[in-house]
């Protein structure tokens, strides 16, 4: 890569660069209709006192070309803090550069910074280039089934 690679928390100015990643991401993982359907829930939660969401943006030069975001949660099993990693997205064309390495880093270093006995995420069962990436870091997959239920359909 020729140009820097800078990981940093996005500012109120990024904003529109990462709805856009995170339409894109929504997209890519074929939920296009959850796309940020509510961006100034988004801002309030990265600007929460404490934050609710914590996000990185990937920047080369001028360019906002991937991102990560997570929230601290509780394991009543392990009776202990983790951080649950919700996205961890680059840019087709980006990736294979180091940048979600970058961005896995942070991610990782924010959670020891903070107290965290692990870091959880998932990826879609299809996302077979995720799923290398997550093993080469040593992570370990977990079979579960996820549910969700919409409480405001309700």
């Amino acid at each position: 890569m020729r140009h820097a690679l800078v990981i940093r928390r996005p500012s109120g100015a990024d904003m529109p660069a990462l709805l856009a990643l995170v339409a894109e991401h929504a997209a890519f993982e074929q939920l296009s209709e959850r796309a940020s359907r509510r961006p100034g829930s988004l801002t309030d939660a990265l600007d929460h006192d404490p934050p609710s969401l914590h996000a990185w943006i990937a920047q080369i030069d001028h360019a906002v070309v991937g991102y990560a975001s997570a929230t601290r949660d509780f394991s009543t099993f392990d009776a202990a803090f983790y951080l649950h990693m919700d996205c961890l997205y680059v840019r087709e064309g980006w990736r294979g550069h180091g940048i979600g390495l970058r961005l896995w880093e942070t991610v990782a270093a924010f959670a020891r910074a903070h107290g965290c006995a692990a870091v959880q995420w998932q990826t879609p069962w299809w996302n077979r280039d995720a799923s290398r990436f997550y093993r080469r870091l040593g992570a370990v997959e977990a079979a579960k089934l996820r549910y969700g239920f919409s409480l405001e359909d309700t």
